[in-house]
């Protein structure tokens, strides 16, 4: 059992949690270890294993995060608006997506091997969050889109969220990855993460 206030104990995890997501700005899933996280968070290194067991959980405890923060994005579209028009949802979609890159760059990771590497009541919390995610979509649909049948809906959510795997390979490539693509002589149009969103949700909405 982990020893402290709760204040202290939140802390210390959100501590952990940031330390990953710094070393993720400049580093690889594969590249950051425990011993990287320890190093980057102002406490000892087993302690960390109070509150996470692997690098996976602490990862999973990101992806989480950045869940919560789309959905009280998705949360201000569903409350703060009376009425949009079908081109209007996917703007606000859009843009909501936009400020959440990093939930973009961990959905482009191998999921299977994280949540099959994360202790189960971890993955039933994070599963949670992702499950808020598709409900506010499909509430955001049923309140402003009140004619689109149930089935419909459904269709459209199961054809938004896989696609979301696939934004960040199409919007954030590197200058290698752009020398390659130059030297195989493949013409490709690199987009932005609202264009790319935008023009998915249109055409799932349509006019």
């Amino acid at each position: 059992m982990i020893k402290g206030t709760p204040a202290l104990i939140a802390g210390r995890r959100e501590e952990i949690i940031n330390a990953c997501e710094q070393l993720y700005q400049t580093m690889s899933f594969r590249e950051i270890t425990l011993k990287e996280i320890g190093n980057a968070v102002p406490f000892s290194r087993p302690t960390i294993y109070n509150y996470f067991q692997t690098k996976e959980e602490i990862f999973l405890a990101l992806f989480e995060r950045e869940y919560l923060r789309w959905n009280t994005a998705l949360e201000s579209i569903l409350s703060e608006n009376i009425s949009l028009t079908r081109i209007e949802i996917a703007d606000k979609i859009a843009r909501s997506l936009e400020q959440r890159t990093q939930l973009l760059k961990l959905l482009s990771m191998n999921n299977y091997d994280m949540e099959a590497n994360s202790r189960e009541e971890l993955l039933v919390s994070f599963k949670a969050a992702f499950g808020r995610s598709m409900q506010l979509i499909h509430d955001i649909l049923q309140k402003f889109c009140p004619k689109m049948p149930e089935a419909e809906i459904q269709n459209r959510i199961y054809v938004f969220f896989p696609f979301m795997f696939g934004i960040y390979p199409y919007t954030a490539v590197t200058d290698k990855q752009r020398s390659a693509m130059q030297a195989a002589q493949v013409t490709f149009s690199y987009t932005s993460v609202y264009e790319i969103t935008y023009s998915c949700l249109v055409r799932l909405l349509g006019e």
